[in-house]
């Protein structure tokens, strides 16, 4: 019964904060019908609109690197240096025969059993070898009825390896000769395949994709990964080598995708979609301005905010920008930065921070503001004699 009350006891903690915050942060919004109306941050938390950033953990970002440093898993490995692709049940094998200037080309299926019989061979379990090996095991065994036999063994149809991938990716229709044939979103892996190279052959992600937010799921657990910083930043250590049986589920965006937030002492405070409020003069002017108690000179912008990190905050001068023409002050803004105008000249930019830090936290991670800031608060009550 403690735990059922202590839980209950969050719920209407959390909406009180959100009301103290409203008022605190003089959150109520003055809206016209002619001007882009931000949502109110009060309304959107309580409708559960806005998604909850992950903050990735060291041990997290160690196991996704290590994902994209291995040398070999259930579909290649490394054969002098190069990846190949380990044959398995399903998988359609051509082996070339060369007698002088003859070519003599026979086809051949591995078995569910993972056998293969050809020329003097029966049943030779070729699962888990790559071509090479597989040439040099039959070279081998054609030796004995053969004088210096010389074949090739290629794979012509890979069947036997797969990966899902699933939500906001393209048509796989088309994407590839192999990726055509597949169903329900199954990708046939031909041999060392990154996450990039996965969606790719599914041809791409689409315009409403989360890419900050696409899950790989193996073997019951599952990472978050932002291929955001794969693309943009060039952040290998995230473009994973996918392994048999993966799943990728790329999801949609939230109704608030890229955002930012515009707050203090501006007239109509809220949440702006990024692609309306691209800059600091963009995005003031969707808040209908600022208000006659702002410091406008000392505008100030925090960016990449997470818990327990230090942000960057930017100070701008819309005094300057407005009545000076300054361009210089026209902070170009990025998905998740928060625009503040504040009443007061702010002396201490860390105190600031400091105060401001449990908002940013309900904004940007409720998730994390919850532990943080709750649920620690109430298991220590509950240890209490």
């Amino acid at each position: 019964m403690k735990k059922a009350r202590n839980h209950s006891r969050l719920s209407i903690n959390i909406f009180q904060l959100l009301s103290f915050l409203s008022l605190a942060l003089v959150l109520q919004s003055c809206y016209s019908s002619t001007a882009v109306k931000g949502t109110p941050i009060k309304t959107a938390l309580e409708r559960g609109d806005l998604a909850s950033k992950r903050v990735l953990k060291d041990s997290d970002l160690k196991e996704i690197a290590r994902m994209s440093r291995v040398e070999e898993n259930q579909v290649f490995e490394l054969v002098d240096g190069v990846p190949e692709y380990k044959i398995g049940s399903g998988d359609e094998l051509e082996i070339i025969s060369h007698a002088g200037d003859e070519r003599t080309k026979t086809e051949v299926t591995v078995s569910n059993s993972g056998q293969i019989s050809y020329s003097f061979i029966d049943d030779i379990k070729v699962t888990g070898l790559t071509p090479s090996q597989l040439d040099e095991k039959l070279t081998e065994a054609l030796s004995r009825y053969i004088k210096n036999p010389r074949i090739d063994v290629l794979v012509k149809d890979f069947k036997s390896k797969s990966a899902l991938i699933l939500g906001e990716v393209s048509s796989i229709r088309g994407a590839s000769v192999y990726a055509a044939k597949a169903a329900s979103g199954k990708i046939y892996l031909q041999g060392k395949t990154t996450l990039m190279d996965l969606l790719a052959m599914a041809g791409g992600y689409t315009v409403d994709a989360d890419i900050k937010n696409v899950k790989l799921i193996r073997g019951g657990k599952s990472w978050i990964i932002n291929l955001y910083d794969i693309i943009e930043k060039g952040d290998e250590r995230l473009n994973v080598i996918i392994d048999h049986g993966d799943v990728v589920d790329v999801p949609e965006l939230p109704e608030y995708g890229e955002r930012v937030y515009v707050m203090g002492e501006v007239n109509r405070q809220g949440i702006y979609s990024l692609k309306d409020a691209q800059d600091l003069l963009a995005a003031i002017s969707l808040a209908d301005s600022f208000t006659s108690l702002a410091k406008e000179e000392n505008t100030l912008i925090v960016r990449e905010y997470e818990p327990g990190k230090k942000p960057l905050v930017m100070m701008a001068d819309l005094n300057a920008l407005l009545r000076k023409a300054d361009l210089s002050q026209n902070i170009r803004l990025k998905d998740g930065d928060l625009v503040y105008v504040p009443r007061m000249l702010i002396g201490d930019i860390n105190d600031w921070i400091t105060n401001i830090q449990p908002m940013l936290n309900l904004l940007l991670y409720p998730e994390e503001f919850e532990s943080r800031y709750f649920l620690r608060k109430y298991l220590h009550f509950d240890r209490r004699p």
